[in-house]
């Protein structure tokens, strides 16, 4: 028992060794934190115009709908859906000005975040550099002389990355080598802020705008449709189901290890969660159904309960015969089913803990397969709503495609969960109570 114990707390110094630092300089990365608080930046505008969607997409389909047998509660959804299509260019304009121009307010946020991050003293002037960029790219021209808007949500989310983060490096750049007008000490700070602004507004049109207008000349692709196609390599990891899997369990194991997994990986699973949640939210405004399996839900579904689907575990703890374990349980339940599990993983501990640590790997990875396989055979409704985060799960499931099925099947979820934890469960909670009955002794 006691090298079967050694053994164990040698392979967690080993990891400890080689995976904390990689984990913590990951974490603490200026850039991956730009990307990360810059999309919260523009979350609650995503919110709010998923409410719209809402609105302008009511649960119910007209074809299969006969007032004659209808009862009250379908009638009155049916009321709502005429409605809805009667108006809805003007129901879906918050729509279409909040979640439809996603990508614009992330070139601001991303940009804002980073120029925090390096302390320089005009943020905002950063953002709005990278806001204009991206609009300059990102808005195409029609034979009509018509702007169209189609990349400025969540389809040139990336392209808004992109110039987000190098905007504010090449301002760095410029700054660096002292290309500024020397104005005197009387000029006021807002005028001098003002002026030193243009070169690099300058700098970034002519790089950006620039390279947009030679793409166009030589390939006829826009600098969004290249940016996108040079990414599809990258994107198809994160958008392919092994992939997905891939990058999930890095950020449990990094949680195994006391690091905040999911502030490493959120800027990859987000972002691609979040272009195909609009890509499908477009498909439903046109009336067509969703395609793209790896939206938001999947994230969503991934850390059902919070990172490792440890709401399993919760309801676990709530009947353990370790009082420590009863009473953490009874704790957690409320935060967990609005996927908030830090205490869990900390006050368990499941960090540091590989008994507990291998059912917080297998449990997520169970959950998306199930659900990639119940999306691809629709018995489960695709997520086109971005929904707010840390509400309970089970208001996320149907909002996220206002589909009755998807809380069924993410109770489903959670009673699978709890057969995975609960032989790993036993064994630590065996240990526990070995441990209590020598402290007695």
């Amino acid at each position: 028992m006691v090298e079967t114990t050694a053994k164990k707390d040698s392979l967690i110094t080993r990891l400890n060794k080689v995976l904390t630092p990689i984990g913590q300089k990951l974490g603490n990365e200026k850039h991956l934190q730009a990307i990360s608080n810059g999309m919260l930046f523009g979350l609650p505008f995503l919110v709010i115009g998923s409410f719209f969607l809402i609105v302008a997409n009511p649960p119910i389909v007209l074809d299969r709908y006969d007032p004659r047998t209808a009862n009250i509660f379908m009638q009155w959804l049916a009321g709502w859906k005429y409605w809805a299509m009667a108006h809805y260019a003007q129901i879906t304009i918050p729509y279409n000005m909040t979640m439809g121009v996603f990508g614009m307010i992330c070139a601001f946020g991303i940009a804002y975040e980073l120029s925090k991050a390096y302390r320089r003293l005009h943020p905002a002037t950063d953002g709005m550099i990278s806001l204009v960029t991206f609009l300059m790219v990102a808005t195409t021209v029609d034979k009509n002389n018509k702007i169209s808007l189609n990349n400025l949500g969540t389809n040139g989310l990336f392209v808004a990355i992109i110039i987000g983060l190098l905007a504010v490096e090449i301002n760095r750049g410029i700054e660096k080598s002292k290309l500024k007008i020397k104005l005197p000490d009387s000029i006021p700070p807002m005028v001098a802020n003002f002026i030193n602004s243009l070169i690099p507004l300058v700098a970034n049109i002519f790089i950006f705008y620039g390279a947009n207008l030679i793409l166009v000349s030589v390939t006829h692709a826009d600098f969004t449709t290249f940016i996108m196609k040079c990414l599809t390599p990258a994107t198809f990891l994160a958008n392919s189901l092994w992939g997905y899997i891939l990058i999930v369990t890095l950020g449990n194991l990094l949680w195994l290890i006391g690091v905040n997994g999911s502030n490493v990986i959120f800027p990859i699973v987000f972002a691609t969660g979040i272009a195909a949640t609009g890509a499908n939210a477009a498909l439903v405004a046109k009336g067509l159904a969703p395609t793209h399996l790896m939206n938001l839900q999947m994230f969503r579904i991934a850390v059902l309960g919070g990172s490792g689907n440890s709401l399993a575990l919760v309801i676990l703890m709530m009947r353990s015969k370790v009082e420590k374990y009863r009473a953490l349980g009874k704790l957690s339940i409320i935060p967990g089913i609005c996927s908030i599990n830090e205490p869990i993983i900390f006050g368990t501990p499941i960090c540091f803990n590989p008994i507990l640590g291998i059912p917080f790997l297998i449990a997520p990875i169970v959950n998306i397969i199930l659900t990639y396989i119940a999306e691809s055979l629709h018995w489960i409704g695709m997520g086109y709503i971005v929904d707010p985060s840390f509400t309970p799960f089970f208001f996320q499931a149907y909002m996220s495609s206002m589909d009755w099925r998807n809380i069924i099947f993410e109770i489903i979820l959670i009673i699978i969960g709890i057969f995975i934890y609960l032989p790993f469960f036993k064994v630590a909670e065996q240990n526990e109570l070995r441990k209590q009955e020598n402290i007695a002794e």
